[in-house]
C-alpha cells in the first residue's frame, strides 16, 4: 500500500489512549507453588489496584482476592514482596490499612496483623514453627523516621499474630529467607547513606529453639560490595550476587567459605528498589536458571552449579524479571521489542515456552510497532553512553520528503535504573504518530557494570543530563531528526533530568515532567527513608554540600529556562511532593514561558488509575502539538497553556 504523506505527529494511529489503558495491565512477581503459579496484575481500569492470580492446569487463570482488595505493600514507598503463597493459603499485604491478610481460594480475606502504623513485606515461611518472617516497617512515631526490622508473625495460637522481632539494629533490611531444614535464617541489610546496589551486607544466624536468632555472623559484603537476592540450595548452600569483581556475578557460601560460581561481564543483578525482584531461581542442587543483562539486553541461561559453566538459552525475550523456578519449569515475566509482557512458562527438559498471560491480548498491526535499535553514541568526558533508538513507523503515513521527525528523548526514573526494550505502547503512541524517540541508558544506569552506575555518584544532573543532550544532538548531526525539534521528558529522578537539561543546556524545545524533581535541596529535606540519604552519593553530604544541591536544582535557576514545560503530579505523592512541579510551574509562569500543570487526586509517585493515564497521554502530544505547531489526527481534550500566544508572538 502507498503511504500517504502528512506531518512528523499528525498521523492517525490506533495506538490511542484510551486502548493504552483499557487494554493494557502490568504483570510482577511470579512465584511457582506446585502444579500452580502465580503473579500480580496491576489493573488501571480498576484504579490501579494489584490483583493476585492463580493459573493452573485444570482452572486456568483466576483470581485469588476479591475486587475490594489491592495487594501491595508500600514498605520503602515502592513496596514489592507483597504477597506469599503457602499451600492454599495466599498472605499479603492489602494497600489500605497495610495489614497482612490470609485467604484461600475463593475466600473473604482475614486480617492476622493488628490495626496501626506498620507495613508488611517479602515474607517466606517458617512451616515448622508455624509463622511468617518478613521485614516490618514501623511508622508509629512520627517525630522519627521509619523503623525497619524482621520480625515472625504466628497464626497457631489465634488472631492476630503476635509478633517477634527477630534482627534489629540497620537501617533497613530485605531478603530474609530460611534455609530448608530450618534452622538458619539469611538476609540482607545497609545503612545510610547507602542505597542497596551501592553496598550491603549478608548474615546468617542459627535459628534457636525459642524461635530466635543467635550467633549471627556477617558472611560478605560491605559499604563498598552490593549482594542481592540470597537464596538457600537445597543442599543448605546459601548463593547470592555480588558486584566485587564489577559486575553482578553468582556466588556461593558452603562450608564457611564463599566461591565465585559464574563469572562473566554481564550484570545479573538489578537495583533493588522494590522487594522480591528475582533474577535466578535454583531449580535443583546441580542447576540454577538465571537472567543477566550485557549490552542492554537480558538473556536466560542455565548454570550448572558444579562446573560453572553457562549455557544460554534462546529465547524471544529482551526483558526478562521475576524469575522463578522448581525441578521441572522456570517461570519469569518476558518482553520483546515487538510483544508485550508475558508470564512465560518454560519446561526445563524441552525447552518449550509456554505463555500463560499477556500484558494484553490486543492485536496490533507490526507496521504500528518501531523496532528498537539499541544505539552507542559519543559523550562528554570521551565517553561511550547506551540507548535504544526508535524511529517513526505507520504502515499508512510517512513524513514530508525534506522534513525529519521531531525527536523525544526519554529520561528513565531512579536514576539508578535502565531502560529497557520490551514493547512500550506509552512509546509507540508517539512512534506511531510521527516522533522518533531515544530512550537513554544514561551513565549511571544498570545493566552496564557498576563502574558504569558509578559515573553518576557526585554527577546527578551532569552526566545524565550530557548523556541525554548529547543522544539528541548525535542523532540530529546524523539526519534522522529535526535539530529544531527536540523535547525531553522524564518522570520521577527522569524528571529532574528533563528539567535539568531544560534549564542549564539550550538543546531542546520543550519537556514533560511528569512527578520530578525541580528542588534537589526540598527532596532532600522532605523524602522519605529509603532515599533520605541517596544524594549523598549523588551529589553530595547534605547540609554540609548545600551549595551544590542549590547550584543544580532548576528552581534555582529558572530564569535559564527558555521553552515551554508541562508538568503532571500525584497530590498524594509522598517521593516527590506536589510543592516540587507547583513552585517550578510559578517560576515558569512569572517569566512568561508557555506552561501548563495537570495534578491528579489520589495518585501518589507513578499513575496507576486508567481516567489519569489516558489524561497524561493526551495531554501531552496535545502540549508538543500546540508547540511544535503541527495538528493532531485526532480530537483531544485540550489543555490550558499559559503564556502560550505571547511565546508564539515572539518565536
Amino acid at each position: 500500500m502507498r503511504k500517504s504523506i502528512s506531518p512528523y505527529g499528525s498521523w492517525p494511529s490506533t495506538i490511542s489512549s484510551q486502548l493504552i489503558v483499557e487494554k493494557l495491565i502490568a504483570l510482577i512477581e511470579s512465584s511457582v507453588s506446585g502444579n500452580a503459579i502465580y503473579w500480580l496484575e496491576l489493573r488501571p481500569a480498576e484504579d490501579g489496584r494489584q490483583a493476585i492470580v492463580r493459573w493452573s492446569p485444570h482452572k486456568g487463570v483466576e483470581d485469588i482476592i476479591p475486587p475490594s482488595f489491592n495487594a501491595r505493600s508500600r514498605v520503602h514507598e515502592y513496596g514489592g514482596g507483597s504477597y506469599l503463597v503457602n499451600g492454599d493459603w495466599v498472605y499479603f499485604s492489602q494497600f489500605a490499612d497495610q495489614r497482612l491478610y490470609r485467604a484461600m481460594r475463593g475466600t473473604e480475606p482475614e486480617a492476622i496483623t493488628e490495626e496501626g502504623e506498620y507495613r508488611y513485606a517479602d515474607a517466606v515461611m517458617d512451616q515448622s514453627r508455624k509463622r511468617l518472617i518478613c521485614v516490618r516497617e514501623d511508622h508509629a512515631n512520627k517525630e522519627q523516621e521509619p523503623v525497619n526490622q524482621i520480625v515472625s508473625i504466628g497464626f497457631s495460637a489465634g488472631l492476630p499474630a503476635p509478633i517477634a522481632v527477630l534482627v534489629a539494629g540497620a537501617d533497613f533490611y530485605s531478603n530474609p529467607r530460611l534455609s530448608p531444614d530450618g534452622e538458619s535464617l539469611a538476609w540482607l541489610c545497609w545503612d545510610h547513606p547507602n542505597m542497596p546496589w551501592d553496598g550491603t551486607e549478608l548474615w546468617v544466624a542459627p535459628v534457636g529453639e525459642n524461635g530466635g536468632l543467635c550467633q549471627a555472623q556477617r558472611i560478605t559484603g560491605g559499604r563498598e560490595e552490593s549482594i542481592y537476592q540470597p537464596e538457600w540450595s537445597p543442599d543448605g548452600s546459601l548463593y547470592f550476587i555480588s558486584d566485587r569483581t564489577g559486575w553482578w556475578n553468582l556466588y556461593r557460601w558452603r562450608d564457611g567459605r564463599v566461591e565465585a560460581v559464574a563469572a562473566m561481564e554481564a550484570d545479573f543483578g538489578n537495583a533493588q528498589w522494590v522487594f522480591r525482584e528475582t533474577t535466578y531461581a535454583i531449580a535443583s542442587v546441580n542447576q540454577i536458571i538465571a537472567s543477566y543483562w550485557k549490552e542492554g539486553s537480558a538473556h536466560l541461561a542455565s548454570i550448572d552449579t558444579a562446573s560453572g559453566a553457562i549455557e544460554e538459552i534462546p529465547t524471544p525475550y529482551t526483558d526478562i524479571d521475576y524469575l522463578q523456578a522448581d525441578d521441572k519449569q522456570a517461570v519469569f515475566i518476558g518482553a520483546s521489542p515487538r510483544d508485550f509482557p508475558s508470564v512465560a512458562c518454560m519446561d526445563l527438559a524441552s525447552r518449550r515456552i509456554e505463555v500463560l498471560r499477556r500484558a494484553s491480548n490486543l492485536t496490533v498491526d507490526p507496521g504500528y510497532i518501531s523496532a528498537s535499535e539499541p544505539i552507542e553514541f559519543p559523550t562528554k568526558g570521551n565517553r561511550t553512553a547506551h540507548g535504544f533508538y526508535y524511529p517513526p513507523s505507520n504502515p499508512a503515513f510517512m513524513g514530508p520528503k525534506e522534513a525529519k521527525p521531531p525527536l523525544l528523548v526519554t529520561s528513565h526514573g531512579g536514576p539508578t535504573s535502565a531502560a529497557r526494550n520490551g514493547l512500550k505502547l506509552t512509546l509507540q503512541f508517539f512512534t506511531s504518530r510521527g516522533f522518533a524517540v531515544l530512550d537513554v541508558n544514561y551513565g549511571g544506569s544498570t545493566g552496564f557494570g557498576r563502574a558504569y552506575r558509578e559515573r553518576l555518584n557526585g554527577q546527578w544532573g551532569i552526566v545524565d543530563v550530557e548523556d541525554c543532550v548529547h543522544g539528541a544532538l548525535y542523532l540530529a548531526a546524523q539526519g534522522r531528526v529535526d535539530r529544531k525539534r527536540l523535547a525531553i521528558r522524564g518522570a520521577s529522578a527522569g524528571g529532574y533530568t528533563t528539567l535539568a537539561a531544560l534549564t542549564f543546556r539550550d538543546v531542546f524545545s520543550a519537556g514533560a515532567s511528569h512527578f520530578g524533581v525541580s528542588d534537589a535541596e526540598a527532596l532532600a529535606k522532605e523524602t522519605h527513608k529509603f532515599e533520605s540519604r541517596y544524594l549523598d552519593k549523588l551529589i553530595g553530604p547534605y547540609p554540609e554540600r548545600a551549595d551544590l544541591y542549590r547550584e543544580r536544582s532548576p528552581i534555582h535557576a529558572a530564569e535559564r529556562l527558555s521553552c515551554p514545560v508541562i508538568f503532571f503530579q500525584g497530590l498524594e505523592d509522598k517521593v516527590v511532593p506536589p510543592n516540587q512541579a507547583e513552585t517550578m510551574v510559578e517560576a515558569l509562569r512569572k517569566k512568561g514561558l508557555p506552561v501548563a500543570y495537570l495534578a491528579f487526586e489520589g495518585e501518589q509517585h507513578g499513575f496507576r488509575q486508567a481516567k489519569n493515564i489516558k489524561r497524561t497521554l493526551d495531554a501531552e502530544i496535545f502540549f508538543y502539538s500546540q508547540v511544535f505547531g503541527f495538528d493532531l489526527a485526532e480530537p483531544v481534550e485540550p489543555v490550558p497553556i499559559e503564556n502560550l500566544d505571547a511565546y508564539r508572538s515572539r518565536s
